[in-house]
């Protein structure tokens, strides 16, 4: 037979497979009312398990895989389906709609906000830019921020999320599983790293360099470039630099802002030493309440997949046939499992929509762990 006359074939067999599809789908609705009526879950891995084992017989040789294959797409579309038509009225659902008609217009100007380290830092830096008139309260560790948020001493609370040379801050992800809270914005700042020392120390006069982890790995060509120079880790950029200022110590420097060197009194032994001028640090701004804040366009999740083959992209197959861009994907281990994992999503999206809605209400009733950690805005 020539193509064409496949072509043909094809068509005709889609025309017969298109109609059987929307019958089926059909059916899984009535199927969903009997659920409803008789508060039976959505899922039943049996039947499924049922159905796959008689379509793989049928296919026969050479063709089982991809029976199986279609099927289980087949049985997520109608599991979709029905998720649609039962859960309009659920408990999440209402609880975002209502926390999105609550919110004001507008973002606040001020606040007081919890930000980790000491006046200079990043954190604050990103704070100063996000409200105007912020009363910041400074923290040690990335976990007094969220503790501070959680309690209520805080209203917000700053923290850095991933760099764009260096990657995710995987403490912050570590810590976010411990704690309830929500994401209301996040924001781009451009970091621009600097080596700070005292008046009158020359670049040949240091023998050590303090400063955050990320900050040294954003700057590793410039000191790979400096071998005698020993590394040593701080929990702060600014600690860093103020740790300088306060030492009698002739021979240390910081790597830090040019902001703390002004901050602190010390001297621009270099500037810009990070990798890549186009060097970027995300913030992510926290609340212990869920606020929706008009424009906003992104979305974050945590979740975990079941441990079974075909699970995460069961998850991302949702996105993809809503559409919906994926801007981050970041896995974390689960403490005390084996190999078991829990990942984080950003989204472009908005639950404004009813379609997006409807679909993380559906991821919600499927995986081990589901936490929405808000839908909000960026700025740069």
């Amino acid at each position: 037979m020539e193509l064409k006359e496949l072509r043909a074939k094809f068509d005709g067999i889609d025309d017969k497979i298109i109609e059987l599809f929307v019958q089926r789908m059909k059916t899984s609705g009535e199927i969903a009312a009997v659920k409803r009526k008789n508060g039976l879950a959505i899922l039943n891995s049996s039947r499924e398990r049922e159905v796959l084992d008689h379509v793989m017989e049928r296919a026969g040789d050479g063709m089982e895989l991809y029976a199986k294959l279609l099927y289980q797409t087949m049985f997520e579309v109608s599991r979709s389906y029905q998720h649609w038509l039962l859960d309009d009225t659920s408990e999440f659902m209402h609880e975002i709609r209502a926390a999105a008609e609550r919110t004001p217009a507008l973002f606040p100007q001020k606040g007081v906000v919890a930000c980790q380290g000491v006046e200079g830092a990043y954190s604050q830096q990103a704070c100063d830019k996000l409200f105007a008139m912020p009363r910041i309260m400074y923290f040690r560790h990335f976990d007094g921020v969220f503790q501070a948020v959680q309690s209520g001493m805080c209203k917000y609370g700053i923290l850095p999320i991933e760099n764009s040379s260096y990657g995710s801050v995987a403490q912050v992800y570590d810590l976010m599983r411990n704690h309830k809270f929500y994401i209301v914005r996040s924001i781009k700042l451009c970091v621009r790293h600097a080596l700070l020392a005292k008046h009158g120390v020359r670049l040949q006069d240091v023998k050590e360099v303090f400063s955050h982890e990320q900050a040294i790995g954003q700057c590793s060509a410039y000191l790979k470039a400096h071998p005698e120079i020993k590394i040593t880790i701080c929990e702060n950029t600014a600690v860093a630099a103020r740790m300088v200022a306060e030492s009698d110590r002739k021979d240390i420097a910081a790597i830090s802002s040019v902001h703390c060197a002004q901050l602190y009194g010390l001297h621009v032994l270099e500037e810009r030493v990070q990798n890549n001028d186009n060097n970027y640090t995300r913030f992510i701004c926290i609340s212990k309440d869920l606020e929706i804040y008009p424009g906003a366009n992104k979305i974050s999740l945590m979740l975990s997949a079941r441990d079974r083959p075909g699970a995460l992209y069961s998850v991302l197959a949702k996105f993809a046939a809503l559409g919906v861009n994926l801007t981050k994907l970041e896995s974390r281990p689960l403490p005390g499992s084996d190999f078991e994992f829990i990942f984080y999503f950003d989204m472009e999206a908005s639950v404004l929509s009813d379609t997006v809605l409807k679909m993380l209400s559906e991821l919600m009733a499927e995986p081990d762990v589901f936490v929405f950690l808000g839908n909000y805005a960026e700025v740069v």
